[in-house]
């Protein structure tokens, strides 16, 4: 069925392709691109001129959106440039938002894309008689239905890393603060393989999940499991995740730089359903998320080694005096919650077209949030978390700068457990 859903797709783009007049540039070993679409909440916005320059190298080209929305200028060289949307070309349908940023300042390198977005608002008083006024801030239900869609397609990518994170507290009792970090991985791994490698972006994710997934292996042999057995306290463990997070943070950016990398090659076209218009690859990362999530699910409930999971979450001596083998169990989550919060960095990176070295770190709070919201050490909790904070995240911006959207979030967070202190699904203990 997905299949066929991308094929539609891939056969929708190939009939419209005359007709939207798709503005494409291809990076190559000499060029670079900079672009992206123009839409607000009614569709595309066509004819709008958007100028690239650098002053150093006294470069200047402009470009006209297409039918499409789209648009892209080839760049000589790495710099950092000057993206400014004229709008005075803007149809009467349209405006700037009061948040958006105008001009952009973008880094760029050759052989990448690089994609610059306005954000556009409708506008629904349009100028008459020389006068005009905007109403940027208002709330429609095609805008609400936009930013639902987008705060469930980061909902179902956060779930994948918040998920992972619960099972590790679930087994182990520790907050894993390195936990971000893998995500980053599973971003960086992507650029790796689709951009510097060249591979195709089906490979290039599945070999990012794949080393992940060894890293969290690699971790537990050479970490975890040794401090386990010395009855290290879970505040140590916690330190040593808050130093190992910090290594690899270094680590990163040292290897990959300090600006976004792009990992498609090319500008992602978008797809539109009803009022919802999200880039292909959203719909993809969307997809591959929910698949991903109810097999996990089902990997709980329906295997003997998911039981022995929940088990040993549940309480561990019993677990061990059971017959169940605790460290190979702990092991086996290990891998799994890597290897899922790589994948989610990897669709991250293909849903936003960009990795960076602290993409994981922006999360980590976010995922505390969602694990925490919906009930510490309950894999199903963390999925209904990360689906609330994606959902509020996003939703916040109708009415507040999108500045303000995390902090939102962890407003929510603390809202609900002054209510409801276990979370969503958590247990109700007893103290004292």
């Amino acid at each position: 069925m997905l299949a066929a859903a991308l094929v539609g797709v891939i056969g929708l783009q190939a009939e419209s392709a005359s007709a939207t007049a798709a503005v494409t540039c291809v990076a190559d070993a000499e060029t670079g691109c900079i672009g992206g679409t123009l839409q607000n909440t009614a569709g595309p916005v066509e004819g709008v001129t958007i100028t690239v320059s650098n002053e150093d190298d006294e470069f200047e080209e402009s470009a006209t959106t297409a039918a499409n929305g789209t648009w892209a200028v080839a760049i000589p060289g790495r710099a950092r440039y000057t993206v400014e949307l004229d709008e005075s070309t803007l149809p009467s349908t349209a405006a700037l938002a009061d948040s958006a940023e105008n001009p952009v300042e973008q880094l760029a390198v050759v052989g990448a894309s690089s994609t610059v977005d306005f954000n556009l608002v409708l506008d629904a008083t349009p100028s008459t008689g020389g006068s005009s006024s905007t109403t940027t801030g208002t709330v429609t239900p095609t805008r609400l239905l936009q930013q639902f869609a987008l705060g469930i397609r980061y909902g179902l990518i956060l779930a994948l890393a918040a998920v992972g994170l619960s099972l590790i507290y679930g087994t182990t009792g520790m907050s894993s603060f390195s936990h971000g970090e893998q995500v980053t991985l599973g971003a960086l791994l992507t650029f790796v393989f689709s951009i510097q490698l060249h591979w195709p972006i089906v490979l290039s994710v599945l070999a990012a999940v794949v080393l992940s997934a060894a890293s969290g292996w690699l971790q537990d042999v050479g970490i975890w499991q040794p401090l386990r057995r010395r009855r290290v306290g879970l505040v140590q463990l916690m330190i040593v995740s808050i130093g190992l997070s910090l290594a690899l943070q270094y680590a990163f950016q040292f290897r990959f730089g300090g600006s976004t990398l792009q990992v498609l090659p090319s500008i992602a076209k978008s797809w539109s359903i009803g009022p919802i218009r999200l880039s292909i690859p959203s719909y993809i990362a969307m997809g591959c998320a929910t698949i991903v999530l109810v097999g996990v699910a089902l990997f709980l409930q329906r295997t003997r080694t998911g039981r022995a999971t929940r088990a040993i979450s549940d309480n561990p001596a019993l677990a061990a005096a059971s017959g169940i083998d605790v460290d190979k169990i702990i092991r086996l989550v290990w891998i799994l919650a890597t290897g899922l919060a790589g994948l989610g960095g990897a669709l991250l990176a293909l849903a936003f077209n960009g990795a960076a070295w602290d993409l994981g770190l922006q999360m980590l709070l976010l995922m505390f949030a969602a694990v925490t919201l919906g009930g510490l050490g309950t894999a199903y909790g963390a999925l209904i978390g990360s689906l609330i904070i994606g959902v509020v995240v996003e939703m916040s911006t109708l009415w507040l700068p999108s500045s303000l959207k995390f902090a939102v979030a962890l407003l929510i967070l603390i809202l609900v457990l002054l209510i409801r202190p276990q979370g969503i699904l958590g247990r109700a203990e007893r103290v004292g």
